[in-house]
């Protein structure tokens, strides 16, 4: 489901607080979500940041899949990175650290 279709123009902390409330994991490329995650201090959802180039989406589409396969249990309450050749998983601020 794209953020678009369901509440077109929110703002970055409305984008956070609508994936929490429907316990989402948001996808994005926008890399403004890092430092909301981390400068707010509250819990906040799963979020993983793809820094791919356009011409290598189908890339990211099949890393973040095995990333899924591979480390699934690791991703709940995280702030995932994922760029070629390299995913960095990293506790959501705000969140318990278990």
């Amino acid at each position: 489901m794209a953020v678009a279709d369901i509440a077109p123009r929110a703002p970055d902390p409305g984008v956070i607080a609508l994936a929490v409330q429907q316990s989402r994991v948001l996808l994005t490329e926008d890399k403004d979500f890092g430092q909301l995650v981390y400068a707010s201090g509250t819990p906040t959802a799963d979020v993983v940041l793809l820094r791919y180039g356009f011409k290598a989406r189908v890339d990211a589409v099949r890393t973040l899949l095995e990333l899924v396969q591979q480390k699934g249990d690791q991703l709940t309450g995280a702030f995932v990175v994922v760029q070629p050749g390299r995913a960095r998983i990293r506790p959501g601020a705000g969140l318990d650290e278990t």
